[in-house]
C-alpha cells in the first residue's frame, strides 16, 4: 500500500529522506532540521502524491489516509504529552503548504488548530493567561473562516476595527481577555450568518477541512498565476505539513521572526531579519504590525528605538545565531529561516533556501565559492540566468534632483518609475495598456500577484522587509518600497496622502527600492556597472560553456552594447529594419514599385551607398568576428506607402505618375503577406535586390579590414529557404558580388553563404540544402509559426489558455517547442552534417537568450545562441550551465 503520511521529530524516520519531490520543500526541510537535531515542533507530512490523487478523484480522500494521519497525530501526541481535542490540556497544531519549490504566500495556512469552546478554556488554564487563549481562539477563528469556510475576511477584520474603536485602542494588544472573549462571540455569529452554521467545534472535523482547504489552495488563481510566472508544472501538487502549535504570543518571553542567514537584498554576509515579541508568524509575514530588527547593528543603521533581538533576547538570539551556521553549512546556501520563541524556548518552524534578488544571488554565489562552501561550478549553477535581467538595467542618477515624498523601508532594490494605480486589475490593465505602472497599496496580499507582475514597482504603506510585498517583489525583480508610514492611502477614491501631498491615481511617481525613498515625478536613469561579482562569475561561466553567444543586432549602439555585454559576434543582423529610415524609405518605395528591372537598378543605386556604410559601421565594432547578415526579408505590404503624400514623394523620385504607382501597389497586394512573396523568394524574382546588399556587405568589409587590419567574416543569410535550388540560385549572384568586388578591391575576405531554416521543408531536406549551404540559422520565431501554423502576433489570445490546460508546457514562442519545432531542428542538424561535417549550426530566433531552450540547443550540439544585447549574458550563463548538467 502506498505510504502518504511521513512523520518527523523525536529521532523518527519514516523514509522520506528529505525528498522535497514527495515531501514538499517545506516537509523535506522538517525532517531534515529534525534529522540534525534542532529545535523543531514534532509533526507529519501528507505527501504531494496525495495532492495529486486527491484532484486525481474527484477532490477526495482516501479512507486508508485517515488511519495514517490518526498516526500522525498520535505520534505528536506522544512527544508533546498533549492530546488533540483534550479540554484539559488540548494539542494544537498548524496545518501548512508546501510545494516542491518555495511559492511564499501563494498557498493557505490555518494556526491554533484544535480549539473549541472546550479546548479554549484548558488553553487559559494550563497556560495561565486567558488573554493569551483568547486571542489565539479569535485568530483561529478568523484564519478557519477565510481559508477553509471562504467567508468574507473583510467582515471580521471590521468587526475587529469596531471593537478597538469601541474601547479607544490603537494596537490589537491593547485588547483584554474579555474583549477578545467578547469578539471571539461576534466572530461565531459572523460565521453563523455567513456559512448558515455553526463553527465547527469537532477539532477532527476542523482537521480535515484545513488539509483540504491547503490542498485546495493549490488550484487557486493566485497559484496559478504564480506557477505559470515561475514555470513551476502543475501536476507538482503541494504536501501539507501538520505541526505541532508552539506560541509566540505567550508574553513579553515569547516572540516571532523571519531571519535570512545572508542579506537577500544584497548578498552581505550579515544576518537579516525581524521579529516580533509577544505575537505570532502571521503578524511580521503580514505586516500587521511594524516588525523590530533582528541584529543591534541594524537597529543603530536604521536608527530605530526599539530593541533588536541581538538586546532584548541575547541569550535567545544567541541560540539563534548557531542555528544560522548549523544551517548555512548543512544546506549549502542561505537560508530563509522561520522561528517562534515559547516563554525563552526556540523553535525552528521551516527552513528553505532563501529568495533573494539577482544582486545578492551573484554575491553569494561568488563569496559562498571563495569560503571553500561549495565548488565554482556550483556557484556558476546557484544563479537563475533570467535573473540577471535585474542587472543589466538602468538605475536612479544619483545626482539628479529628486522631490522625495516619504521614506519607506527598501524592500527590494532598483528602481521604477510609473502612474500610480491602487488596485491589481487596473494595475495588470493599464500595463497591457502600454503604461508603465507602480502598484500603491496599504499592503499586499496573494490575491494581488497579477498585479504586481504587471507593475514595474510596489509601493505598500504597511509591512516589514520580510511582508509578502517585500518577498515577492524580491522573487519577482521588482523594486519594492514598503512600510512608508506616512502614506494614507483611499484606494477606492483614487488617492494617497503624504502629509499635505497628494498622489492620485495616473500621477507619476518613482520609487527606488534601495534607499526607501518615494518621489515625486520621474527621476533620470544610469547605465549599471557591470564588473565586481558580475564580471566574476561571466569569467567562470565563459571557461566552462561550450556553446558561442553571439547577438541579434543591426544597428552602432546594439552592437557596442552587446559586446560590452560579451557578445562574440553577430548571429542575426535583420537588413529590413535598416530601410525604414526616412531618408531612405521613398528609394526603398521607388525599388518595390518599379515595373522593370531597369527602374528598380535606379532606386539600388541610391540604396547602394546607404547600405555599404551600414554594414561598415557594424564591421567596425565586430571588427574580427563573425556577422550573419540576413538579406531583405520583409512583406513587402510593410514598405508601401499608404497615404496620398507618400504616393507623391515616389512618384517624384522615380519619373511617374501617381495612378501608375498606385496600380503598382495593388498588384502587389497579398491577403497573406508573412507567407507571401517574402524572403528568398524576392531574391529569386529580383535578384538585383540581393546583388546591391551582396556588393554593400563585401566592400564594406574590405574597406574594414583594410583600414583596422582585422577583417570581418560575413555570413550571408538568404532567408526563408524551402529548397535547394533557391539557395543554389541566391549563392550564385552572391559569389558574383563577391568576387567582383575583391576584383576591384585588390584583396579577398573570408565569407560564408548560408541560410535561415525557417520552414519545416528546409528542416527535412536540410541534407540537400546543406550540399549548397555552408551554415545554417535556425530562425525559430518564423519555424514556431510555420510549425505550429500559429501567427504569434495572435496567438497571445490563446495560448495562455493552452498553457494553463496543459496542451503546451510553456509559451512556444517564448521556450522552444522540444517535441515539435525541436524535432524538426534535431533532424536538420543531423542531415546538415551528414552532407557537410563542417557545417556551422545556430539559432537567432528571441529563443535564443531563453535558458530552457539554450539547454536544448547544447544538447543538439548546435555551436551558438544569438540573443538580443540586453540577453548576451544570460545566455553566457544559460549555456555555461547547459554545459556543466551535460557533462
Amino acid at each position: 500500500m502506498t505510504r502518504y503520511v511521513y512523520r518527523f521529530g523525536g529521532s523518527v524516520d519514516d523514509g522520506g529522506n528529505q525528498d522535497k519531490n514527495l515531501l514538499g520543500g517545506k516537509g523535506a526541510n522538517l525532517d531534515g532540521m529534525a534529522g540534525i537535531g534542532l529545535p523543531v515542533p514534532p509533526g507529519f507530512t501528507i505527501s504531494t502524491e496525495m495532492c495529486t490523487r486527491y484532484y486525481d478523484e474527484g477532490e477526495q480522500f482516501p479512507d486508508s489516509l485517515r488511519g495514517e494521519v490518526a498516526d500522525g497525530i498520535a505520534h505528536i501526541e506522544g512527544l508533546t504529552g498533549k492530546r488533540f481535542g483534550d479540554a484539559a490540556d488540548p494539542l494544537l497544531v498548524s496545518v501548512r503548504s508546501g510545494a516542491r519549490v518555495s511559492m511564499p504566500g501563494m498557498m493557505d495556512t490555518v494556526l491554533n488548530l484544535g480549539l473549541n469552546d472546550q479546548t479554549v478554556v484548558g488553553l487559559a488554564t494550563i497556560s495561565g493567561d486567558d488573554r493569551f487563549a483568547w486571542d489565539s481562539y479569535r485568530r483561529f477563528i478568523q484564519m478557519y473562516a477565510d481559508v477553509v469556510l471562504e467567508l468574507d475576511h473583510a467582515r471580521f477584520e471590521e468587526a475587529l476595527e469596531i471593537a478597538k474603536e469601541d474601547n479607544g485602542y490603537d494596537l490589537d494588544t491593547e485588547l483584554t481577555a474579555k474583549d477578545w472573549q467578547k469578539l471571539v462571540e461576534e466572530y461565531k455569529a459572523l460565521v453563523q450568518e455567513l456559512w448558515g452554521k455553526p463553527f465547527p467545534q469537532d477539532v477532527h472535523d476542523q482537521l480535515w477541512g484545513a488539509v483540504g482547504a491547503v490542498f485546495g489552495s493549490w488550484q487557486s488563481e493566485r497559484a496559478k498565476v504564480y506557477r505559470r510566472l515561475n514555470d513551476i508544472p502543475g501536476g507538482w501538487g503541494t504536501a501539507v505539513n501538520v505541526q505541532a502549535m508552539v506560541f509566540g504570543n505567550m508574553g513579553e518571553t515569547s516572540a516571532t521572526g523571519v531571519a535570512f542567514t545572508r542579506d537577500p537584498s544584497t548578498g552581505e554576509n550579515a544576518y537579516y531579519g525581524e521579529f516580533l515579541i509577544n505575537a505570532q508568524g502571521e503578524d511580521v509575514v503580514a505586516g500587521i504590525r511594524t516588525p523590530q530588527y533582528l541584529t543591534r547593528a541594524a537597529r543603530e543603521r536604521a536608527g530605530a528605538k526599539p530593541l533588536s533581538m541581538e538586546e532584548a533576547m541575547p541569550e535567545v538570539y544567541a541560540q539563534l545565531a548557531a542555528v544560522f551556521e548549523t544551517l548555512e553549512k548543512h544546506y549549502r546556501d542561505m537560508q530563509d529561516i522561520e522561528f517562534t520563541v515559547e516563554r525563552g524556548k526556540l523553535w525552528m518552524l521551516q527552513t528553505r533556501s532563501g529568495k533573494r534578488t539577482a544582486k545578492a544571488a551573484l554575491k553569494i554565489a561568488i563569496d559562498m565559492a571563495n569560503e571553500g562552501l561549495i565548488t565554482r561550478e556550483e556557484a556558476i549553477l546557484r544563479v537563475d540566468p533570467a535573473a540577471l535581467d535585474q542587472l543589466l538595467h538602468p538605475t536612479l542618477d544619483p545626482d539628479a534632483p529628486r522631490d522625495v515624498l516619504t521614506k519607506g523601508l527598501p524592500a527590494s532594490p532598483g528602481a521604477a518609475s510609473g502612474i500610480a494605480v491602487f488596485d491589481s486589475d487596473t494595475a495588470e490593465k493599464r500595463a497591457h495598456a502600454g503604461d508603465a505602472v507602480i502598484l500603491v497599496r496599504v499592503e499586499t496580499s496573494p490575491e494581488d500577484i497579477h498585479g504586481m507582475h504587471a507593475a514595474k514597482g510596489i509601493l505598500t504603506a504597511r509591512g516589514g522587509m520580510t511582508s509578502h510585498a517585500a518577498v515577492v517583489a524580491r522573487g519577482m525583480g521588482r523594486p519594492c518600497v514598503s512600510g512608508a508610514g506616512t502614506l494614507s492611502i483611499k484606494a477606492a477614491e483614487g488617492i494617497a496622502r503624504i502629509g499635505s501631498r497628494e498622489i492620485r491615481e495616473g500621477d507619476l511617481i518613482t520609487i527606488d527600492g534601495t534607499t526607501g525613498e518615494v518621489m515625486a515625478g520621474e527621476v533620470p536613469t544610469i547605465q549599471p556597472e557591470l564588473a565586481g561579482d558580475f564580471g566574476t562569475l561571466m569569467v567562470w561561466a565563459d571557461e566552462v560553456r561550450r556553446l558561442k553567444v553571439r547577438t541579434n543586432a543591426e544597428t552602432p549602439l546594439d552592437c557596442r552594447t552587446a559586446r560590452e555585454f560579451g557578445a562574440e559576434g553577430i548571429g542575426l543582423c535583420r537588413t529590413e529594419h535598416m530601410f525604414f529610415d526616412a531618408a531612405r524609405i521613398t528609394a526603398v518605395r521607388q525599388m518595390i514599385l518599379a515595373s522593370d528591372e531597369a527602374g528598380r537598378r535606379a532606386a539600388l543605386d541610391k540604396l547602394l551607398p546607404e547600405q555599404r556604410a551600414d554594414f561598415t559601421e557594424i564591421f567596425e565594432v565586430m571588427a574580427g568576428l563573425p556577422c550573419t547578415i540576413r538579406l531583405l526579408d520583409p512583406p513587402l505590404h510593410e514598405f508601401l506607402p499608404h497615404e496620398e503624400a507618400e504616393f507623391a514623394e515616389v512618384a517624384s523620385a522615380a519619373g511617374l505618375d501617381v495612378e501608375t504607382l498606385r496600380r503598382r501597389a495593388a498588384e502587389l497586394h497579398e491577403f497573406n503577406p508573412m507567407l507571401g512573396h517574402r524572403g528568398c523568394r524576392l531574391g529569386v524574382t529580383y535578384p538585383e535586390i540581393y546583388e546591391m546588399q551582396a556588393r554593400a556587405i563585401f566592400e564594406a568589409a574590405c574597406d574594414v579590414a583594410e583600414k583596422s587590419g582585422a577583417a570581418p567574416v560575413p555570413e550571408v543569410m538568404i532567408p526563408l529557404v524551402g529548397t535547394r535550388r533557391e539557395l543554389e540560385l541566391m549563392k550564385i549572384v552572391v559569389d558574383k558580388a563577391a568576387q567582383a568586388v575583391f576584383a576591384e578591391k585588390g584583396r579577398t575576405i573570408e565569407y560564408l553563404v548560408g541560410t535561415m531554416i525557417e520552414l519545416p521543408r528546409a528542416a527535412l531536406r536540410a541534407g540537400e540544402i546543406a550540399e549548397v549551404g555552408e551554415f545554417f540559422s535556425f530562425g525559430t520565431n518564423d519555424l514556431t509559426q510555420t510549425t505550429l501554423g500559429v501567427s504569434r502576433d495572435d496567438a497571445g489570445r490563446f495560448l495562455t489558455t493552452y498553457v494553463e490546460k496543459g496542451i503546451y508546457a510553456r509559451d512556444p514562442f517564448v521556450s522552444i517547442d522540444v517535441e515539435g519545432v525541436g524535432e524538426l531542428i534535431q533532424i536538420a542538424a543531423e542531415r546538415g552534417r551528414a552532407t557537410r561535417p563542417d557545417i556551422k549550426l545556430g539559432i537567432c530566433g528571441e529563443h535564443g537568450g531563453d535558458p530552457a531552450s539554450i539547454a536544448f540547443c547544447e544538447a543538439t550540439g548546435l555551436d551558438y545562441v544569438s540573443a538580443s544585447p540586453y540577453r548576451v549574458p544570460i545566455a553566457r550563463l544559460a549555456a555555461a550551465q547547459a554545459a556543466l548538467k551535460a557533462r
